[in-house]
């Protein structure tokens, strides 16, 4: 309650930075130990559960641990012969870790529940060097208790990293903000270089955010402010660009293609297919029209749905990420008015437009990219959301304009309580009475700081508190059932189990992972695999036949085509030198499926190939062909 009462005053607040170590209140350091402390509860509690989560980041960092190339590169086997369609950065630390602790489970996603949480504590530390010790506390439990971030902060995917990046980002830029900017903005630039080596271009979608606080708001003339706008610009280009330059100058003979590529060029990769192919479609995403994002087979709901403003709260997105979003809207508009008026370098104003920037240029990307569009996503929206939130709610129950301010606030929670109810309402089979609790709570809570919350007194703390419970209850309890359930495979989604989603590739029920679950499954081709000693113990196209084997037999296996078997690696005539080689034991023929490219796809050649001039042999079911004995 003493935390709450922070909240509940209204004379104006020192800031935190400026206030001698001993002045801090008692209350701050337990209750940011309770908040970390219970974070890394809820993010490692069952941790692996999943198994290896997803099957295709997994088997990339497996062939990590194997070979020190593989890991610079990312490659998806410890052959080298293709990349995953992601730089590697994110498979560094998980890699690396588990060179440290041995390959499993726990020390490839570990690393990825820590980032979670070290991301709420500089949530917490940006959000209260403006406006406070509470403000920053709301904010960084509001983070935690996102549910698509508690999805992804126990996922291998390469979100976890670029998420901590972009917060390292944005924590530095605040710091800017109370002098010594340049060190400041080069370490931000610094932090979205290494991001754009975790998933490329969605990286930059904070840049606009970061460029507009270092134009309006940090201190100095226009001139100096111009310059650490450069200086910043050349962070971010010399901290990305060193592995981009290292990946062209190397043989292109001697490291893994680049997989997801059309020219095995990783600038390609980032301008094509996960670039502005993800924006406009085309290159490997669904088409560029307005109706590419419907629900057809590349635009369901696991992709995204349609297109549109509303998107981030359709049936898609909005379980993911939307709990607080109504709120932070109408929090972030409100705290940009009431500070109109103030100096250009006024903090409050700037920590808005840095959080609140980074919330609007993402949702409207997201929100119209007509690409490929998975909801976990949106995990990227969390960290602005919970900082806008912890800021505009501070500021507005402090507010000078007090009963427009409590008006504004009661507005906040009606909305969240009303939203709330709506998505709950999408499994009314799950805990069916907590959407009327939330509902109902709101609603009188809200009436209460409308009608007379200048005049409860002592009281003010249980109201504040009440306030809490109903605006973050539904989302807590929605993170809560993401923890204790099992979210696998390439596209997860978080909360209950719902009809029709959280399918994944190269997991259980993947499309197109039925034979590669065969295959993993079936002992004695694992034993076959596994005492070969060539540089691939066996071939098959794509990753969803590739990694679930290579992880149950810890093996080198070829992933001919690269992740869906559309890649032109390797091309037939590459690897008819590697059977002449001797390089690559085994062809695992698939379920018919060649790889898109028909006739002319690599899949469908080499397949062709190995047919002609080796003999079938049925492995425990599986079709198999010894590519040391031909015909």
């Amino acid at each position: 309650m003493t935390v709450l009462a922070e909240c509940t005053e209204r004379p104006a607040v020192v800031d935190p930075q400026d206030a001698p170590r001993a002045a801090r209140p008692r209350w701050v350091r337990p209750a940011l130990a309770a908040l970390l402390l219970g974070t890394a509860l809820l993010y490692l509690w069952g941790l692996g559960a999943a198994g290896w989560a997803n099957d295709y980041y997994a088997a990339a960092v497996q062939a990590g641990t194997q070979s020190w190339k593989a890991l610079l590169f990312g490659s998806l086997d410890a052959g080298n012969a293709i990349t995953v369609d992601k730089p590697p950065a994110s498979l560094w630390v998980m890699a690396l870790s588990g060179r440290m602790f041995g390959f499993s489970t726990l020390s490839m996603l570990v690393p990825e529940a820590l980032m979670g949480v070290a991301s709420v504590a500089l949530v917490y530390a940006a959000v209260r060097r403006v406006s406070g010790y509470g403000a920053g506390l709301l904010a960084g439990a509001a983070l935690a208790l996102t549910p698509v971030a508690a999805l992804m902060f126990r996922f291998n995917n390469p979100d976890a990293l670029l998420v901590l990046l972009m917060v390292v980002a944005g924590y530095c830029m605040i710091r800017a903000l109370d002098g010594k900017s340049t060190r400041w903005i080069a370490l931000a630039g610094v932090a979205i270089g290494f991001a754009f080596l975790a998933k490329l271009l969605q990286a930059l979608l904070v840049t606009p955010a970061l460029a507009l606080v270092v134009l309006v708001a940090i201190p100095g003339s226009f001139w100096q402010r111009l310059r650490d706008l450069g200086v910043g610009l050349i962070a971010i280009v010399v901290s990305a660009g060193w592995y981009l330059a290292l990946v062209s100058l190397w043989p292109s003979g001697s490291r893994p293609y680049i997989g997801g590529s059309t020219n095995n060029n990783l600038l390609q990769l980032a301008l094509g297919y996960n670039g502005l192919g993800r924006v406009f479609g085309g290159d490997g995403n669904p088409g560029g029209s307005s109706d590419s994002g419907g629900d057809g087979p590349m635009g369901g709901s696991m992709f995204g749905g349609s297109t549109g403003i509303t998107r981030m709260f359709g049936e898609s997105m909005g379980t993911e990420i939307s709990w607080l979003l109504p709120a932070a809207l109408i929090g972030l508009l409100a705290g940009l008015w009431f500070t109109r008026r103030a100096p250009r370098t006024d903090r409050t104003r700037a920590s808005l437009l840095l959080w609140g920037g980074w919330l609007i240029v993402t949702v409207v990307v997201f929100s119209f990219m007509k690409g490929i569009m998975h909801p976990y996503y949106t995990i990227a929206l969390a960290p602005a959301i919970a900082a806008v939130i912890g800021i505009s709610v501070r500021e507005l129950w402090r507010g000078k304009q007090f009963v427009t301010s409590r008006v504004v606030l009661a507005a906040m929670l009606m909305a969240t309580g009303v939203w709330n109810f709506i998505l709950l309402d999408r499994t009314p089979e799950w805990l069916p009475w907590l959407r009327w609790v939330v509902l109902v709570g709101a609603i009188l809570v809200s009436a209460v700081l409308v009608a007379g919350a200048h005049r409860l007194g002592r009281w003010t703390a249980i109201l504040a508190a009440a306030g809490l419970l109903f605006g973050l209850g539904a989302a807590a309890a929605y993170t809560v059932e993401t923890i204790a359930g099992n979210h696998g495979g390439g596209i997860p989604t978080s909360g209950p189990t719902r009809a029709g989603g959280g399918f994944g590739f190269g997991g259980p029920g993947g499309p197109g992972g039925p034979g590669g679950q065969r295959a993993s499954d079936n002992a004695e081709l694992k034993s076959m695999i596994s005492q070969a000693d060539n540089r691939w113990a066996a071939a098959t196209i794509g990753s969803m036949s590739a990694s679930p084997l290579e992880l149950s037999t810890g093996a080198s296996i070829m992933s001919i085509g690269g992740f869906s078997g559309g890649d032109n690696s390797p091309t037939l005539e590459q690897f008819q030198a590697y059977v002449a080689a001797g390089q690559v034991h085994y062809f695992i023929a698939g379920d018919g499926h060649h790889g898109p490219g028909g006739d002319s796809g690599p899949g469908t050649q080499i397949t062709k190939w190995v047919q002609q001039h080796f003999t079938a042999t049925d492995i425990g079911g599986t079709e198999v062909y010894d590519l040391t004995a031909p015909n």
